[in-house]
């Protein structure tokens, strides 16, 4: 018998974007050729507001109110960076929540992927537009899909962690020290049906980057562990920032991650450990808050990426009815309330749900954690530090119908809307 949504939301929405299960697209945006121009982000002229900390540090609470051990935020971009933290990083020492600590950022990971990729496409090496099995010649059952499907979500190829992690615990326990290659995971894909012709619509699917990691090493000859490492980790000098899969250690300070079991009331299960074997560059990185926020500034504020291939990945199309939300070339936009747009990922991975999301300048950026998943309320929550970051106070309604403040879960309209993409049972690294 399967079990109530309110009980799946979350092992997955890069896991590795937060969120993600996906909301197709509209028929009329589906005729429509998607990459002709880019969706127009809202723009505003004034300067940014400061951020409204109690809001953020609220939103951090509402996010332990609904089962999260501990939950933090970094902010840079207003002065020296303005941090917030709330309950625990280790449950069994009680050990409070470190801001500088590492913990693994699930889909996340595919914006590094893509920046990887998008260089190859800036060296000549690769092309948005060729066939994929033009480069891996016979991997894929269709010589129609292109490079740009997969980094889209537009390929059709199925997510084979929607059946890895039908049941949540017992699922995470069989692939935990698992070590699999890159194609036994498409070979898993390959046994469902596709979701959709290619190029017709938007299906978040965690095997279009796990493709996107064959085509990097097929281009570069290196594992991509070295490819992050040459042409992000130490140009950026992110001194936390790794790729150790299949090692399941992460070294040095940092939070233990929580799964939430599918049975309401059983015991939470420490996930710290594991290969992220079954993600790989779709969502097993790890790193921590400030070297996030130095990863979103500089891809958006131009330093990774020529002017060209940086508007390539810019151009969005909407993934939720209400066209608050959408996707680029591995890359996220949240249209604010406030009329900011905000540029990144969100990531899943068994224990840990992170937002990492800076304004089109880079000038601005967020970066969030709670040491939880499979908690869709939690990574709702969560959400909620964007607009306290980004948009500043609020300015309360007037009038005697005006409703009760809610500060710091004040989210975004897709966050809030329904079905949001969150809102969808959880599969794999979001």
């Amino acid at each position: 018998m399967r079990l109530p949504l309110d009980r799946r939301l979350s092992l997955s929405a890069a896991l590795l974007a937060v969120v993600a299960g996906v909301v197709p697209a509209t028929a009329a945006q589906a005729a429509a050729s998607p990459f002709a121009a880019p969706a127009a982000a809202p723009t505003t002229a004034a300067p940014a507001p400061a951020p409204d900390m109690e809001a953020v540090t609220q939103a951090l609470k509402n996010t332990l109110a609904v089962g999260a051990p501990g939950a933090m935020v970094r902010i840079t971009g207003s002065g020296a960076p303005l941090t917030s933290a709330v309950g625990v990083q280790d449950r069994t020492t009680g050990a409070a929540m470190d801001v500088n600590g590492r913990f693994r950022i699930g889909s996340v990971t595919k914006t590094f992927s893509s920046v990887v990729l998008l260089q190859l496409v800036d060296e000549g090496k690769i092309s948005l537009d060729a066939p994929v099995n033009q480069y891996l010649p016979g991997l894929l059952p269709d010589d129609r899909i292109t490079v740009r499907h997969l980094m889209t979500h537009r390929s059709g190829l199925s997510d084979y962690t929607n059946a890895m992690f039908d049941k949540t615990v017992p699922g995470f326990e069989a692939v935990r020290n698992k070590v699999f290659t890159y194609q036994e995971l498409v070979a898993l894909s390959l046994r469902e049906p596709r979701t959709t012709e290619p190029g017709v619509s938007y299906q978040y699917s965690n095997t279009n980057f796990v493709v996107v990691g064959m085509l990097i090493e097929k281009a570069t000859g290196h594992g991509v562990a070295k490819e992050y490492e040459k042409r992000i980790i130490k140009p950026l000098k992110l001194k936390n920032t790794s790729y150790v899969h299949p090692s399941t250690e992460i070294k040095g300070a940092h939070l233990h991650g929580y799964l939430h079991p599918d049975e309401a009331g059983a015991p939470l299960v420490d996930s710290t450990e594991q290969t992220v074997s079954w993600a790989q560059s779709a969502g097993a990185m790890i790193s921590n808050t400030a070297d996030l926020n130095t990863f979103t500034s500089a891809l958006l504020g131009g330093r990774l990426l020529k002017p060209r291939t940086l508007d390539a990945m810019l151009t969005m199309t909407p993934t939720d009815a209400a066209n608050s939300r959408f996707y680029g070339l591995g890359l996220r936009r949240y249209d604010l309330s406030c009329g900011t747009s905000v540029y990144g990922h969100t990531g899943t991975v068994q224990g840990f749900y992170t937002y990492a999301f800076t304004t089109r300048d880079g000038k601005r950026s967020l970066a969030a954690v709670a040491n939880t998943s499979n908690k869709g309320a939690a990574n709702t929550a969560l959400g909620g530090t964007l607009e306290g970051a980004f948009c500043g106070k609020k300015t309360p309604a007037a009038g005697p119908a005006a409703a009760p403040s809610q500060r710091g879960f004040a989210l975004l309209p897709a966050l809030t809307a329904a079905p949001a993409e969150q809102d969808l049972p959880e599969r794999g690294s979001r």
